[in-house]
């Protein structure tokens, strides 16, 4: 399983498990549940919003046109 990244090339399963064991050295193995909580709605989110899903219902003062004009 080779990962490429944007100007390092590829990363290999020695690369990744070194990824891995500073992500543990930094935020400590009791973390990373919640760090990959986290990430996963963040990228939750940013997809809902590329799709246009859930958007927000207009705020009571701009009368709900959402800037069209008629």
């Amino acid at each position: 399983m080779d990962v490429r990244l944007a100007g390092f090339g590829p990363l290999g399963f020695p690369e990744l498990f070194l990824l891995l064991v500073l992500v543990v050295i930094l935020f400590g193995w009791r973390r990373l549940p919640e760090l990959g909580k986290g990430l996963g709605e963040g990228i939750r989110n940013f997809r809902s919003a590329m799709r246009g899903d859930g958007e927000e219902p207009p705020s009571p003062g701009t009368g709900g046109d959402r800037g069209h004009s008629g």
